[in-house]
């Protein structure tokens, strides 16, 4: 959604290529547990390599590695052309570009339209989670939690934060009813989960609604995107050139606090600029809330390495070439969303 690429040691063979070439990443698919057994130790052995890659440059922090794009491929087949962060560069802009045409189109042709397009991302990016849950052996119940999803991203339109209140409430006491039914094992697992889900997207994306709903609601969407997409842009091309110092190597080992830097400095920028052209608003607003953003879309993007670490996967999906999955891309869009959505309403009154 945020029209930019999750850079990472995409090997064509499913997984990555170890530090001596061997592979010691995880097969396929990048699991490295089958069930609830394999604990964070097993995860941790098998996604070293998969965090140097996945995670490289998404979302506001980027590493550089010369030996990213240096992955090796069966029977010494020649790999798909790569940037020199190693993914499909072409495919991911590719990607991005016509995620931005949807984006746009939607939001400025008919305003509401917008909300499908959430809709199918976020209902997306819940199937991930869930099917990677249970591959984990944690059952969460998808029924509850997609229709949660439809009320939550549409109510709030035109019921504001009560509706949204009211619909997230109803949806986590129905999905522990719905686990409930299905057996007393592991239902407080089960349920956890479920509940995790439910805020993480769901509630988060119910805050869409509520960004676009006033009169100007278009511009503030194309803000709040665009500060997102700023951070993964400004970091990469800072991470590239110039990153050195890891910032979490436990979590996400490519990334680095040059990357950082050129995040703030591209996202200060741009929402000074933007919030200044197309709201109306102070230059300063703007550089507050370009600072949230980066903050946030960094955050958003190390808490999601750290689900993928924790389950032992590598991409949520494949649905998205040079992206990985929905929520691959939706991670730091979810963390940004609400404090640009609260900075907004009260630095950036509606005119």
């Amino acid at each position: 959604m945020d029209g930019t690429a999750a850079a990472g040691d995409r090997n064509p063979a499913g997984g990555p290529a170890g530090p001596s070439g061997g592979g010691n990443g995880p097969e396929a698919g990048g699991r490295t547990g089958a069930g609830p057994g394999a604990g964070p130790a097993s995860a941790s052995n098998g996604l070293a390599a998969a965090d140097a890659g996945s995670d490289v440059v998404r979302d506001g922090v980027a590493g550089s590695d010369p030996e990213a794009g240096g992955a090796s491929t069966p029977g010494g087949a020649e790999p798909k052309r790569q940037g020199r962060t190693g993914r499909n560069l072409p495919a991911a802009v590719g990607v991005g570009v016509a995620l931005g045409v949807v984006v746009i189109g939607s939001l400025y042709f008919v305003k509401v339209a917008f909300l499908a397009v959430v809709l199918v991302a976020v209902g997306v990016g819940i199937h991930e989670l869930v099917k990677a849950f249970g591959e984990y052996g944690i059952r969460v119940p998808l029924p509850p939690l997609l229709a949660g999803m439809v009320a939550i991203s549409l109510g709030p339109y035109w019921g504001g934060t009560t509706f949204l209140v009211g619909a997230f409430a109803a949806t986590v006491l129905v999905l522990l009813a719905w686990r409930m039914f299905q057996g007393a094992e592991g239902f407080v697992r089960d349920a956890t989960a479920g509940v995790f889900v439910a805020v993480y997207p769901v509630l988060l994306a119910g805050f869409v609604p509520l960004l676009l709903a006033p009169e100007d609601g278009p511009d503030r969407v194309v803000v709040f995107i665009a500060v997102t997409v700023c951070s993964d842009i400004g970091g990469y091309f800072a991470g590239i050139f110039f990153g050195k110092h890891k910032m979490s190597p436990l979590i996400s080992p490519k990334k680095t606090w040059e990357g950082f830097a050129g995040s703030t400095l591209a996202c200060v920028v741009a929402g000074a600029l933007l919030v200044h052209f197309l709201l109306g608003g102070a230059y300063w607003a703007g550089a507050v809330v370009g600072v949230a953003g980066v903050v946030c879309a960094t955050l958003g993007d190390l808490v999601e390495s750290v689900i993928k670490r924790d389950i032992g996967i590598k991409d949520m999906g494949t649905l998205l070439p040079g992206h990985g999955g929905a929520m691959d891309r939706l991670d730091s869009l979810l963390f940004t969303l609400v404090p640009v959505w609260l900075l907004l309403t009260l630095l950036v009154p509606v005119g």
